[in-house]
C-alpha cells in the first residue's frame, strides 16, 4: 500500500504537526478543516452558514489535491461548539449536497482551533 500525502496551496496550510490529507489506495482521509481563507490564513467572518461553506470549500480543495472532490465524500464528521447551530448546518449542507449526501456525524465540543465554531473532517474515495 502506498501512502500519498496531500499538499495543496488551494486549502489552508496545516497549523500544526499534521498533513492536510492522506490518500491510501482508493481512500482519502482529510484533516479537520476550519473556515480559514487559504489566501489570508485568517478565519472568515459572517454568518454561520458562510463559515460552513468555507470549510466545505477547503475540504473540496484538499480532496482535489488527491484527484477527488466532495462528490466522492463517504463520511463527514462535524465538530460544533454550539449544537443549537445544527439546523443551520443542515441548511448549508443541503445547498452543497443536493442529493445522496455522505454519511455524517455531528458532535458538540468545548473548543476548536483558533476559536472557531465549526470544524469538519472527511473520508472520501478517489474518482
Amino acid at each position: 500500500m502506498s501512502r500519498f500525502i496531500i499538499r495543496t496551496e488551494s486549502a489552508p496550510k496545516a497549523v500544526g504537526t499534521y498533513s492536510q490529507g492522506v490518500a491510501m489506495e482508493n481512500l482519502i482521509f482529510t484533516a479537520g478543516q476550519i473556515p480559514l481563507d487559504p489566501a489570508t490564513g485568517k478565519l472568515i467572518e459572517g454568518h454561520f452558514k458562510e463559515r460552513v461553506h468555507q470549510v466545505l470549500k477547503n475540504l473540496n480543495a484538499v480532496l482535489s489535491g488527491a484527484g477527488s472532490s466532495l462528490d466522492c465524500a463517504v463520511k463527514l464528521t462535524v465538530f460544533l461548539t454550539d449544537m443549537s447551530r445544527f439546523a443551520e448546518l443542515n441548511e448549508a449542507f443541503s445547498e452543497v449536497f443536493l442529493e445522496d449526501p455522505p454519511a455524517r456525524s455531528a458532535v458538540e465540543v468545548s473548543a476548536l482551533p483558533l476559536g472557531t465554531d465549526v470544524e469538519i473532517e472527511c473520508i472520501a474515495t478517489r474518482q
